[in-house]
């Protein structure tokens, strides 16, 4: 085991990782815990050799909990590496790679603004309101670590566009945020899904040109707020009740009173 490098997680000790069957494997007496933070330090060592890589699922999150290596290797590499960076050419290089991911970023953020303006579709009278409302999905949903849908590369960035849009208008527009939703197998997935129609209803009004009473309107007020742009909450964060709470046999209507707060914002 001390000459293979390894995925672990986190057993009963610091010291006692264990394997995803359950084995509990014990750290040789010469290796140290690199924690995790320094990405460049932690690439090299992995690299270096034999390494036990720690990780820790909590809920649907997945931590890293650091790199266990030999001692010697940690220190070795992180004596290389202090020494490049203080060489003058390392700044330079660091500059240079965050002038072009923020150039690549920039881009991003024009092509995905205008994957959401396209999927809106709005009517030309209500054009200055989807160009609005683009710009402040994408605002959300573009930067690096939002962890929002917008930053995977897995689908197409149409629908990307679609899922952020969507998402955005679930947390703006109607009470998801503040619903108490019971702990019941499908539950949060159907509210999801009924919000999902009530915001596709939405759009297609102003697709379809209608006049909408600007006092009225679910967008107008949403984009009227300032935390417009940074009050969405992770799906997890929401009010949860208890399945004890819900009472037995009390699904259905749980499911109907939870289904009505979602038009009432």
């Amino acid at each position: 085991m001390p000459n293979e490098t390894l995925e672990l997680w986190v057993g009963p000790a610091p010291d006692r990782p264990k394997t995803a069957d359950g084995q509990v494997l014990e750290v040789p007496d010469d290796w140290s815990l690199l924690p995790p933070g320094d990405a460049a330090l932690t690439r090299r060592v992995k690299q270096a050799g034999p390494s036990w890589t720690i990780r820790e699922k909590r809920g649907r999150k997945l931590f890293s909990r650091g790199v266990w290596a030999p001692a010697r290797t940690i220190e070795r590499i992180r004596a290389e590496l202090a020494s490049e960076r203080e060489d003058p050419r390392h700044a330079r290089r660091l500059e240079a790679d965050r002038a072009r991911r923020e150039a690549k970023q920039q881009v991003y953020a024009g092509e995905f603004e205008a994957a959401v303006l396209a999927f809106l579709r709005f009517a030309p009278r209500h054009a200055a309101l989807a160009r609005q409302l683009a710009a402040a999905i994408a605002a959300h949903a573009v930067p690096v670590g939002s962890g929002t849908v917008a930053r995977t590369q897995r689908i197409p960035v149409e629908r990307r566009a679609e899922a952020a849009t969507i998402a955005w208008l679930r947390h703006q527009s109607t009470a998801y945020d503040s619903m108490k939703i019971p702990r019941v197998k499908g539950m949060r997935r159907e509210v999801r899904r009924l919000l999902a129609e009530q915001s596709r209803a939405l759009l297609r009004c102003y697709r379809q040109g209608e006049a909408v009473d600007a006092t009225q309107c679910p967008l107008r007020r949403a984009l009227a707020r300032p935390e417009a742009d940074s009050a969405l909450q992770d799906d997890r964060s929401t009010n949860v009740q208890s399945p004890a709470r819900a009472g037995a046999g009390g699904a259905p209507s749980s499911r109907r009173r939870t289904i009505e707060q979602a038009s009432k914002r």
